[in-house]
C-alpha cells in the first residue's frame, strides 16, 4: 500500500497551510516554508502555484501522483465541472467517509482502520481504503471493533461537524450515504481551477 511516510509538518509548511490538525503546534512555530530561503520573499510563478495547489489536495487525502492523475482523468471525463468532480471522487473515498463522520481522528487514522477491516460497507468487508461509496451505500463498524480505543477515542474526542450528504447513527456507529457531495458541502480550502489548468497544459 503506498502512501507518504516522509515529515508531514513540512509539507504543511511547503503549502503554507496546516494540512495536518495533529501537527498545529509544530505549524504555528514556524509557518513558512522549509530551507534556507523559507523566509524570503521569493517570486512565485503561476506554475508553482500551480502546482502546490496539487501537492496539498493529494497530501490532504492520502493519495501519490499515480492515483491522483487516474482520477483526474476520471473527473474530466465525467460532466460537469472537472474541478468539482475530482473533489467529490476523493470526498467519496471510504477513508474519507469514515473521517468525515468522526469515526476517526485523522484521514491517515481512518486510512489504517479501514484497511485493517474494521468496517463493512452494505454488510460487506471492505477494506480498500479508496473503495468509492455512492448514495444509498451503509458503513457500518463490525461489530467486534466497536470496541476498539482508535474508534472510541474519535468519537468522544473529536468535535467534527457532519457534513449533510452523510447521516451518522452514532448508537449503532452506521453512517448512511445520502447523496454525492455538492461543491458547497466540501469545505476543503482547495482552488481546484488551478489543478486543472496544471494538468490542461
Amino acid at each position: 500500500m503506498a502512501r507518504y511516510t516522509g515529515p508531514r509538518t513540512k509539507v504543511s509548511r511547503r503549502a503554507r497551510q496546516l494540512l495536518d490538525e495533529n501537527k498545529a503546534k509544530y505549524f504555528d512555530r514556524r509557518p513558512y516554508p522549509p530551507g534556507q530561503h523559507g523566509r524570503g520573499r521569493i517570486r512565485e510563478s503561476q506554475y508553482q502555484i500551480q502546482l502546490r495547489e496539487k501537492q496539498k489536495l493529494k497530501f490532504m487525502y492520502g493519495v501519490l501522483e499515480k492515483q491522483f492523475r487516474r482520477y483526474y482523468k476520471n473527473a474530466a471525463k465525467a460532466s460537469g465541472i472537472t474541478g468539482t468532480n475530482l473533489l467529490v471522487i476523493l470526498e467519496t473515498r471510504l477513508d474519507n467517509v469514515v473521517y468525515r463522520a468522526g469515526l476517526a481522528s485523522t484521514r491517515p487514522q481512518a486510512r489504517q482502520l479501514v484497511n485493517h477491516g474494521h468496517f463493512l460497507v452494505n454488510d460487506k468487508k471492505v477494506d480498500i481504503p479508496s473503495f468509492q461509496v455512492r448514495p444509498g451505500d451503509e458503513v457500518t463498524v463490525k461489530e467486534r471493533s466497536k470496541e476498539i480505543l482508535p474508534i472510541q477515542h474519535a468519537i468522544d474526542t473529536v468535535g467534527r461537524t457532519v457534513p449533510d450528504w452523510l447521516k451518522v447513527e452514532s448508537g449503532d456507529l452506521k453512517i448512511t450515504v445520502d447523496t454525492m457531495p455538492s461543491r458547497d458541502q466540501i469545505d476543503t480550502e482547495i482552488k481546484e481551477q488551478l489543478i486543472v489548468e496544471l494538468y490542461s497544459k
